[in-house]
């Protein structure tokens, strides 16, 4: 699919990947407070890496993970957007968010979902049954995020990151949704 779809909130773009993006991005993946629940910090290389994947996916399935800008500032705050759910015991759809530390606690996680969830389950647009969020146990900031977004912690689906070292990353919480959020209609 070539073209893509901007999102666009009160306060936010959601927005395809600008070469702008590489550094502040990089900057986020070597940041020990955003890397905390997701393990290594990356390089420069390995960071714009992950930018290349990203816009390859979205390109070919039409969703994926959107640069996270202020609307009022034009400010780079991060990323959000939905991911098919690879290498976990678990398959779907995955929503989540990654922002700089800098602006946590100001609702912008909450706003972004939101909006990826709405997205989601549109008829039109992706109309999927179902969307799942995943964090690490430990992750509590971003499951209280989950919760504000009516999604319900399904335990029986928890789960061991395979991808993750031995420790303390590994354990996994899963949060579920089967419809849109009150909040985005």
């Amino acid at each position: 699919m070539v073209g893509m779809t901007e999102l666009r909130t009160e306060r936010l773009l959601l927005r395809r990947w600008r070469e702008s993006d590489l550094e502040p991005w990089a900057a986020m993946n070597a940041d020990l407070e955003v890397r905390r629940y997701l393990g290594d910090l990356l390089t420069r290389e390995e960071s714009d890496e992950t930018v290349a994947r990203m816009r390859a996916d979205f390109d070919a399935r039409g969703f994926g993970w959107w640069a996270l800008e202020s609307r009022e500032t034009g400010e780079f705050l991060g990323r959000a957007g939905l991911d098919e759910v690879k290498g976990v015991p678990v398959t779907g759809v995955d929503v989540g968010w990654r922002l700089k530390p800098s602006v946590w606690g100001n609702g912008y996680a909450t706003e972004a979902g939101l909006a990826c969830l709405a997205f989601a389950f549109a008829f039109e647009t992706l109309g999927l049954p179902e969307v799942v969020a995943m964090t690490n146990v430990g992750n509590l900031r971003s499951q209280a995020v989950m919760r504000r977004l009516g999604m319900t912690r399904d335990p029986a689906c928890d789960f061991e990151d395979p991808s993750a070292p031995e420790g303390p990353l590994r354990p996994c919480v899963l949060f579920r949704t089967d419809r849109m959020p009150a909040a985005a209609v």
